[in-house]
């Protein structure tokens, strides 16, 4: 006798879906893990003994350790409106993932759309055989219908009616659709390489040229081991500030996610994995490390400084307010001393004070922004920081003062014994001062009339007239040498 196989309505189908990747553009597993480098980073040395015992023990320590903020996950919205159709219409939907069950849990009961929650446990590690095994004990086989995004999903595809492709490249899908009947497709068009490229910054390392500041102005141009010397401590620090960007946005992620502008950059988006940045960064800093002992031991621990000093404002030290700007003025200036000893150039005080001011004023206008959106937005507080909307004239105040204290201290050093070594008119230098009191005033008004974007350096890169008070600046200097 045969018996036919009745194939159910689509509609009656269980539909279940997977969560990282799929559900949501990132891995909660790396999202645990980065987390508890950010907050318990003693215990997350733990982790790879935790691994030892398996993936599913890792990922249960890990969601007993910290708690992932699943509001602000980066969810597929278009592959989420349309469960949220398919619920609706009456099916069952199922979240069937590998991640910890304390860790998809949370995500089921905000969102409201799952009837169960099937799970990694901390002994079984719920993916490809494993979890088709317990799907199909629960529906039968080719009694459900199964979204993915990886290949290790093909496993789960092979026992399902039908597949749908979500997050995933078009070859994944003509290799699903070897195993059963591919449905829905989501595809992802972020392209991989603009997203390395924005969590990199480029445009950001034009900050490193401040190391080239001491051969400008101790006239050493035609010194040719002085400016080969300067340009491999600016190729270290470029390398240096990947590892700092990197390292930053990772344990950004809350912060950048509830802001604004910040919750497209890769990591926060989902448009980078996770994993990326914790491999990468290491990466470049040992690159940048190689290539400062071309240089000297000394460079290698400024730059090491940079680095330590860079990752403790990330961890901590930008949620203090006033502190926070003076590390960041502190960053920059660090970058000039550098300069001073790849170069072998001696301090110059008078520019380390110009700098201190200059710098702390650039810093004090990136959090007078901040604060700005934050007004604009209706909001008291900003997460991850230590200042309040209330705060957003002080900090005007304490900037345009930074601004014109360097401007000051640039008139004060036209009449030392230093400049007559250097410049044969050096009161042509003054000239500078107005050159100078005229972009910090700009720069400050600009922002103040919300003309500037989130990233003062944005700006600087396409202003012009910032482009033209420096030529007019370097110009007044070449005068001054008695040209």
């Amino acid at each position: 006798m045969i018996t036919a196989t009745v194939t159910p309505p689509a509609g009656q189908v269980p539909l279940a879906v997977d969560l990282d990747g799929t559900l949501i553009r990132s891995d909660l597993m790396w999202e645990s893990l980065v987390r508890l480098l950010r907050e318990k980073p003693l215990t997350a040395l733990a982790a790879p003994f935790w691994l030892l015992r398996g993936r599913a023990f890792l990922k249960q320590k890990l969601a007993a350790h910290v708690q992932v903020d699943v509001s602000s996950l980066p969810y597929h919205e278009e592959f989420l409106a349309w469960l949220r159709a398919q619920k609706q219409a009456g099916r069952k939907l199922i979240l069937a993932t590998a991640s910890d069950v304390k860790m998809a849990e949370p995500v089921a009961r905000h969102l409201g759309l799952f009837d169960e929650v099937l799970a990694s446990d901390g002994k079984t590690n719920l993916r490809d055989n494993a979890k088709l095994a317990a799907l199909t004990r629960k529906f039968g086989e080719r009694g459900f219908d199964y979204a993915g995004n990886s290949a290790v999903d093909l496993a789960v595809w092979k026992g399902a009616r039908e597949a749908i492709v979500v997050n995933a490249s078009k070859g994944l899908a003509v290799r699903a659709a070897q195993q059963t009947k591919v449905g829905n497709t989501f595809t992802d068009d972020d392209s991989p390489i603009a997203a390395i490229l924005r969590c990199l910054r480029p445009h950001q390392w034009l900050k490193n040229l401040i190391v080239f500041v001491p051969v400008l102005t101790a006239h050493k141009l035609g010194d040719r081991d002085a400016i080969t010397h300067a340009a491999i401590a600016i190729a270290a620090f470029c390398l240096c500030a990947c590892a700092v960007y990197l390292f930053n946005d990772l344990l950004d992620l809350d912060a950048d996610r509830h802001h604004a502008t910040k919750r497209t950059r890769p990591f926060a988006s989902g448009a980078l994995p996770l994993q990326f940045g914790l491999i990468a960064a290491p990466f470049f800093l040992i690159c940048a490390v190689g290539i400062g002992c071309l240089l000297s031991a000394e460079f290698v621990a400024i730059l090491l400084l940079y680095f330590v000093l860079a990752g403790g404002y990330s961890l901590r030290l930008k949620q203090i307010a006033l502190l926070d700007v003076f590390v960041l003025a502190g960053l920059y200036t660090l970058r000039l001393i550098a300069g001073h000893v790849a170069t072998r150039i001696v301090y110059s005080p008078w520019l380390l004070v110009f700098s201190m001011f200059v710098f702390l004023s650039l810093a004090l206008l990136k959090r007078f922004l901040e604060l700005q959106s934050l007004r604009q937005q209706n909001r008291h507080e900003a997460k991850g920081r230590g200042y309040t909307a209330a705060d957003l004239e002080l900090v005007t105040t304490l900037g345009l003062v930074s601004g014109y204290l360097a401007v000051l201290v640039m008139a004060l050093y036209v009449n030392s014994e230093q400049v007559r070594s250097l410049y044969t008119h050096p009161l042509r230098l003054l000239l500078v001062c107005p050159l100078l009191l005229f972009w910090v005033s700009r720069v400050w008004f600009i922002a103040h009339r919300g003309q500037m974007p989130d990233d003062p350096v944005a700006f600087a890169v396409r202003d012009w007239v910032g482009y033209a008070v420096g030529a007019a600046t370097f110009l007044v200097m070449w005068l001054a040498t008695g040209h």
